[in-house]
């Protein structure tokens, strides 16, 4: 590998050189001749050289797409490369006089890979998609559809397919009533918090409470669900479960939840108060002016017109939220349970796909193949979150403007 990185960088460097050379050459030194400035003529050999090897690279990559001769044996596909690369170099070098226009050229180069960039994530997520569904369909050949989405039991019993019971409803109950404990708690704190730096804090003392609240957001999930594990849960057991009756676990859905609404606060905080500033400061003045408070400006005028990138930082952190694993497993537990009882340990759909993928998997078992429709519903409800954000998002814009 380290071989066709050399060959790349290789080809480019002395495509590039050979083609200002030769630009600068046949303009007889003076480049005012030249249609382009040199560095186009560089950059258009450079990469004619570069693109068909790269192509090449990736075809073999991929193995199928290429002989089997090509995919079995290396030096084969390096002098293949370096081929490609040669032929590539000697047309664009061939090619360059006076009234070549190597910018454009290199533009519709540029162009052609910015495309291409979009395809590959167009192409990445139509194949997340395809994947979820043919395994789902494979999945719902051999358990009944009814039975999943509409039973309220979860008893995954590995490759025993008679005792299996795969019912969704206890962990969709799981991973809503964590992810609404978890918005319950950051939602709030989060933007009064953004209000607050954005609208009343001294540069002083927003330089300093920005990056402390920011440095939530770079701990490690696992160190959260340790310190839900070892200090949250047992603190909500002793105080408040055992004395009220509602438990004696430490592993629950509030124990998840708080932890989780403080890994969220820096979502919801920093994207708010990027926002509450990109607002233009002549509403403020505007409105100062007609007599209103701060405090008025602030809940009448400010917060309507970011109103749209609120909701937007509150779905990114509910996705965040719907998504989290580490926290649910050593925070709330494995157990899927439907009950209003938040200081009752339950789990989310993301830990049941970890775990029925977890170990030796046999991928013709509806407990391992489960996990595929757990993913597609979950890709299903982020969806549907994201479609309502855009209905909103429009809906009030369209109302303030």
């Amino acid at each position: 590998m380290i071989y066709i990185f050399l060959i790349f960088a290789a080809l480019l460097a002395v495509s590039y050189v050979a083609g200002r050379h030769r630009a600068t050459a046949v303009a007889g030194g003076d480049v005012r001749r030249l249609h382009s400035r040199p560095i186009y003529y560089g950059w258009s050999v450079a990469l004619s050289a570069f693109l068909p090897p790269f192509i090449i690279f990736v075809l073999y990559a991929f193995g199928s797409l290429l002989p089997l001769g090509i995919t079995q044996y290396g030096n084969t596909v390096l002098v293949l490369i370096a081929l490609a690369g040669l032929a590539g170099l000697a047309f664009s070098y061939t090619r360059i006089n006076p009234e070549f226009r190597a910018r454009n050229v290199v533009e519709q180069i540029v162009r052609g890979l910015l495309l291409a960039c979009a395809l590959v994530a167009i192409a990445t997520t139509l194949g997340i998609i395809f994947s979820l569904i043919s395994e789902s369909a494979q999945f719902f050949r051999s358990y009944p559809w009814q039975n999943f989405f509409f039973g309220t039991t979860w008893e995954s019993q590995s490759y025993d397919r008679g005792m299996s019971q795969l019912g969704l409803l206890p962990l969709l109950w799981g991973t809503l009533y964590i992810s609404f404990i978890a918005l319950l708690f950051a939602v709030p704190i989060g933007l009064f918090a953004a209000i607050y730096m954005a609208e009343y804090a001294s540069p002083r003392v927003r330089g300093l409470v920005k990056p402390v609240v920011e440095v939530l957001a770079g701990i490690p999930t696992i160190v959260y669900g340790l310190f839900a594990l070892m200090t949250v849960g047992p603190l909500l057991r002793d105080w408040i479960a055992i004395p009220a009756g509602l438990g004696s676990t430490g592993s629950s859905v509030m124990t998840a939840g708080l932890v989780m609404g403080i890994m969220l606060i820096p979502f919801v905080s920093s994207l708010s108060d990027d926002i509450i500033n990109a607002v233009p400061q002549s509403l403020r003045d505007g409105s100062l002016g007609l007599g209103s408070t701060h405090s008025e400006t602030v809940r009448k005028v400010v917060l309507p017109a970011a109103l749209p990138g609120v909701i937007g930082a509150i779905l990114l952190a509910a996705s965040r939220a719907i998504g989290e694993t580490m926290i649910v497993v050593l925070g709330a537990g494995a157990m899927g349970t439907i009950s209003v009882n938040p200081f009752e340990a339950m789990t989310t759909i993301t830990v049941k796909i970890v775990g029925q993928l977890t170990g030796d998997s046999d991928f013709t078992s509806p407990e391992t193949l489960v996990a595929f429709a757990l993913g597609l519903t979950l890709f299903v409800i982020t969806l549907g979150l994201n479609i309502l954000a855009l209905y909103i998002v429009r809906k009030y814009r369209e109302q303030y403007e």
